[in-house]
């Protein structure tokens, strides 16, 4: 399963250019008016880099921890992260490739090393490494004390789990991510965004709907029509799919909707 699950990822990863070299996400990057910045966070007995994002608020507003692509921390992971502090949110986003033997995504050779070395990635490692993020928000001084997370694609997935990990979570925003093996523990409210022609991720729903409303927990799911794995990146793409771009705008317009919420 998680071999296919790869196997899927790169066929998004085919269909939307090289995922190294995202001059449009990069571009987008460059005009940002916002505050970006790196910080290096000890996890885990490591050191695990992040990239920070602040909004041009007037007031302490809620962060988000944002959890990467199989594909690593990419350009458009960076752009993303922009996305949401232009909403008004602080936005951190950790490599989860730098806390490995002191290295990042950039550092790989290929996509394929990324992703191989993505896929790897345990939750004794991983975990950490968010909490690590976690803690480094909620404590800044723009930060009013509400944390989120989201994820996509595999991050999807470890949002999912972090959830189950992090009672302090205000919510988790999980797009196209596999549900968790356990969500007992889950104390947050969950909103999912799925692709219509993703089956094997969507296909996980109505299960994942049915166990989370037995464990009395909030999953607020969405399938959008005709969109694949992975819209989120590949709808505002120079080339983007017709159903990819507007599962993309309506994803964000519902986001945005939901992040009020905090």
């Amino acid at each position: 399963m998680k071999i296919f699950a790869l196997f899927l990822c790169s066929l998004g990863l085919i269909s939307s250019g090289n995922l190294f070299a995202q001059d449009w996400a990069k571009a987008r990057l460059e005009k940002s008016p916002r505050h970006h910045e790196w910080v290096d966070l000890k996890a885990g007995g490591g050191t695990v880099k992040a990239f920070v994002v602040y909004p041009e608020a007037k007031m302490k507003t809620p962060a988000l921890v944002v959890v990467h692509e199989i594909f690593g921390l990419t350009d458009w992971a960076e752009e993303l992260a922009d996305e949401v502090a232009a909403a008004g949110y602080i936005a951190v986003v950790p490599d989860l490739l730098s806390a490995p033997g002191g290295k990042d995504t950039q550092s790989y050779p290929d996509q394929e090393a990324a992703i191989k070395a993505v896929s790897a990635l345990t939750p004794g490692q991983v975990l950490p490494d968010l909490d690590a993020a976690a803690d480094y928000v909620r404590k800044l001084p723009s930060c009013n004390g509400k944390v989120a997370v989201c994820g996509f694609c595999r991050g999807g997935a470890w949002a999912f789990r972090y959830a189950n990990h992090n009672p302090k979570l205000a919510a988790a925003y999980i797009f196209y991510g596999d549900p968790p093996e356990s969500a007992a523990q889950i104390n947050c409210p969950v909103y999912g965004f799925y692709g219509q022609a993703d089956e094997r991720i969507s296909a996980t729903v109505p299960a994942t709907e049915k166990l989370m409303k037995s464990l009395g927990k909030t999953y607020q799911p969405v399938i959008y029509a005709g969109a694949g794995h992975g819209f989120m990146r590949a709808g505002e793409a120079p080339d983007a799919k017709p159903a990819d771009r507007n599962a993309h705008d309506d994803a964000w317009t519902r986001w945005k909707s939901l992040l009020k919420k905090l």
